[in-house]
């Protein structure tokens, strides 16, 4: 096996440990209010830090583009409360009347 086998079989087994911990958990911490709060707020992050890579890298570069701008008309969007689909929506056109004028490639 190659040392790259290795490192992913080590991975691997460590992320393994990790699920298997989560059993060792008591009942009493998982049902807290507190835990369900961090639960609930760590995958809002979690989504927003992907949405954000997203929009300003390709690949290993960054870069500004209409993806910024989609960004930017969703979160304004999202500042009216405006419904998940509209906000989709609201990013989606605003991407390409930014591509469409020649603004951001």
């Amino acid at each position: 096996m190659s040392e790259l086998s290795w490192w992913i079989l080590a991975a691997c087994l460590t992320a393994y440990a990790v699920k298997l911990c989560g059993y060792f958990v008591p009942r009493k911490v998982l049902d807290s209010p507190t835990m369900s709060h961090v639960a609930a707020t760590l995958t809002i992050a979690l989504l927003a830090s992907l949405v954000t890579v997203n929009a300003v890298t390709s690949g290993q570069q960054l870069v500004i583009d209409a993806r910024i701008g989609a960004l930017g008309a969703a979160i304004i969007a999202l500042v009216f409360k405006a419904p998940y689909l509209v906000v989709v929506i609201v990013g989606a056109l605003a991407a390409v009347a930014l591509r469409a004028t020649g603004l951001a490639a």
